[in-house]
């Protein structure tokens, strides 16, 4: 696969996580396209879906390991802390959809 292809590739399902994966903080939902989040994540995700990787396990493990920086960088936490597990159930329907077309 060409770079220009992968990048297509990565922006769709970035599209995809978007508009359908959201941060919960004290009960306001603030989605990953918003957050300017849904790429980083996708370019996590996408050897994942490539290779057929993609488990409830492997997931959460990128999510423990992507740091979003919170209160001007004072603090630093993790998607898996900030992805409540109904956005997480959305995510891994998201990476599904994606996997059924390509």
């Amino acid at each position: 696969m060409s770079d220009a292809s992968t990048a297509r590739a990565i922006e769709a399902l970035a599209a995809a996580i978007g508009d359908n994966v959201y941060l919960d903080v004290a009960k306001w939902h603030l989605y990953l396209r918003d957050a300017k989040l849904h790429t980083p994540l996708a370019e996590k995700l996408y050897p994942l879906v490539v290779g057929d990787k993609v488990t409830d396990a492997a997931v959460t493990d990128i999510l423990a390991g992507t740091p979003v920086a919170i209160g001007g960088g004072q603090k630093t936490v993790t998607l898996a802390d900030l992805v409540p597990a109904a956005s997480k159930a959305d995510l891994l329907e998201a990476i599904a959809d994606y996997q059924r077309d390509l």
